[in-house]
């Protein structure tokens, strides 16, 4: 497999699963079993794109963002997520049977929050690696010098 090709197919990864977590963002959200599912594959491609991207230029820091997604999502997925089930079940179906200043909708309202936020900074993470795999991709298929090779003159 060549470096264009690898780089490519981690840019179709990650664009696909970017896809789904905006989907799941807009439409799905608020029924609350999809995003288990987004994490897990926001893991295991964010695992992917850093094997199959390299460690020298533009693919050190598609590495490295593809890794920070992937560590994101494992936090949610691990951390976050374990504890927002146990309160789904302590609630015995819907948090909205707790009061608003029930310490556990408070804590919920807390976890809900944590995890959408690492789902934002997966995200985020994720768009950046985009970034660095499409210009390894144009690096990768062209002799010209580096935007920054003026620098080292």
């Amino acid at each position: 497999m060549t470096t264009k090709s690898r780089l490519l197919t981690g840019a179709l990864l990650l664009s696909a699963w970017g896809g789904a977590a905006l989907l799941t963002i807009a439409v799905v959200a608020p029924v609350g079993e999809v995003l288990p599912t987004i994490f897990i594959t926001g893991i295991m491609i964010g695992l992917a794109v850093a094997l199959l991207s390299g460690r020298h230029g533009a693919a050190a820091g598609a590495t490295a963002a593809s890794l920070a997604s992937a560590g994101a999502c494992a936090v949610a997925q691990f951390g976050i997520n374990p504890r927002i089930v146990r309160l789904r079940e302590m609630a015995g179906g819907s948090i909205d049977a707790w009061s608003q200043d029930d310490p556990r909708r408070v804590m919920f309202g807390m976890l809900h929050g944590y995890s959408v936020g690492a789902l934002a900074v997966a995200m985020l993470a994720g768009a950046v690696a985009l970034v660095y795999l499409l210009y390894g991709v144009r690096s990768a298929g062209s002799t010209s010098p580096s935007p920054t090779a003026w620098v080292s003159q």
